[in-house]
Parts: C-alpha cells; sequence; structure tokens
C-alpha cells in the first residue's frame, strides 16, 4: 500500500492512534509527506485527523520554526485545506527580527487566487489558554513590515480579503515531525475547517 493510502486507511478506519499516523508521516521524505497530507480531501478526511491530534502535546510556536532560527528568513508549509475549491496552498513563514515580535512568526499565504483576495497576512503566536490548540494563526494581526520578496502587506478587510481572512484565527495542533493540521474560527467560532500543513527541511 502507497504511503498516502495507508494514511487515509488510518483516519477512514476510525480506529487509530495519532501515534500511527505519526510513524507513517515521520518515515516519509517531504515531497511523499507533501502528497500524502495532499490526500486528505474535505472534512471526512481531515476533521478526524484534527480530533486525534488533541492527543498531542499543546503546540507552540517553536514547534514551528525553533526559536533559533535566522529572523525574516522564509520557510514554507506546503498546505491542503478541505475547502470544495482551490484546496492547495502555502504558507511562507518567518521568525520577527529581535525587537520586534521576536517571540513570535510572521506569514502569508502563497495561492493561486492570490492575486483576488490578497496575501492574507497573520501573526503566529502562542494561545496556551485554547483548548483548541496551544498556537495560532492569527489573522486579526499583521506583520510590522513583509521579509524581502514577499508581496506587499495588505489589510484582511478590505477587498475580497475580508471574505477569507477576516477576523479568522487558525488553531494549531501537531500531528508529526514536521506536519501540523489547523482548524479555523472566526468570531471565536469554530467554521469546521481545516488544514493540514507540512514543513520543508530546516
Amino acid at each position: 500500500m502507497d504511503p498516502s493510502a495507508k494514511i487515509r486507511s488510518l483516519l477512514s478506519g476510525g480506529q487509530c492512534e495519532l501515534a500511527e499516523v505519526a510513524r507513517e508521516f515521520d518515515r516519509l521524505s517531504t515531497g511523499d509527506a507533501v502528497a500524502a497530507a495532499r490526500s486528505l480531501s474535505g472534512r471526512r478526511m481531515q476533521r478526524p485527523l484534527w480530533t486525534l491530534a488533541a492527543s498531542a502535546p499543546s503546540t507552540k510556536t517553536e514547534d514551528l520554526l525553533p526559536p533559533d532560527y535566522e529572523p525574516m528568513k522564509p520557510v514554507r508549509f506546503f498546505g491542503k485545506n478541505s475547502l470544495p475549491a482551490f484546496t492547495q496552498f502555502e504558507k511562507i513563514c518567518c521568525r520577527a527580527p529581535a525587537g520586534q515580535d521576536s517571540d513570535r512568526l510572521w506569514g502569508y499565504n502563497e495561492t493561486r487566487v492570490r492575486g483576488v483576495v490578497g496575501p492574507g497576512y497573520f501573526v503566529v503566536h502562542d494561545t496556551p489558554e485554547s483548548a483548541s490548540g496551544g498556537t495560532a494563526f492569527d489573522y486579526t494581526m499583521l506583520p510590522q513590515r513583509p521579509a524581502d520578496g514577499w508581496p506587499r502587506i495588505k489589510p484582511n478587510d478590505a477587498g475580497l480579503s475580508r471574505f477569507v481572512y477576516n477576523g479568522t484565527i487558525d488553531y494549531m495542533r501537531r500531528v508529526a515531525r514536521d506536519v501540523f493540521i489547523g482548524s479555523a474560527t472566526r468570531g471565536d467560532k469554530p467554521m469546521d475547517s481545516y488544514f493540514v500543513l507540512v514543513r520543508e527541511p530546516i
């Protein structure tokens, strides 16, 4: 059985443990892990993974990028969301400079429709008080400046961005070494919308 099929089988069976899914992801190359993650289509696959990941230790921002990672150096997280269309994307993140949100990450979304809906800038910060997840991609906050080569920062409440990003906070849980799953909320209400991320090697 190919890796993608094995992971889908585990999640659709309803009887697996998170450790089983983590083992399957951790033995894959980055390319194969991205392919496996992007084979998890819709809520039917991603909602069970979100539920399973509740058993993992609470995520911290340093799990996404370590504290000693070079500030303003971008890292890609390859994503797949549970929406019906435009499901593949990348979240591009970096550590903020020392003295400027240095305990946080800055980033934006790279999608096929970025020219239409905007870059969807966010700030990643710890949310230890939340039962949903210990780290959040927070679209109600904007980075102080873009990294080199990033698009111009635009507010998420302007234009078509407001229908996609405005007021959204995505809470994160860890699935495997380089794999995470998020759940979107708006106005503190879960949207029953999910996404899987695979971090490139760092």
